[in-house]
């Protein structure tokens, strides 16, 4: 049985809409079909991230569109 890619796309403030986009596009294109999107800074909470983490089950595969989305 084959796992299913999950994505995560975050962005640091709302007005980042354009690169918010553009994750959710490049997450789909990547194959994910269960997306968790969040528009909060990587310093505080993050409840979408830790969301997708909960879901992961084993061969599941978590996709970022760059590794600076999961954690600085």
């Amino acid at each position: 049985m084959t796992g299913m890619v999950i994505g995560y796309a975050r962005t640091s403030t709302v007005e980042q809409e354009a690169g918010f986009e553009a994750q959710i596009r490049d997450l789909k294109a990547a194959g994910a079909t269960k997306l968790y999107r969040e528009q909060v800074s990587s310093q505080g909470k993050r409840p979408e991230l830790e969301a997708a983490l909960d879901y992961l089950r084993d061969g599941d595969v978590l996709v970022v569109t760059k590794l600076d989305r999961l954690a600085r």
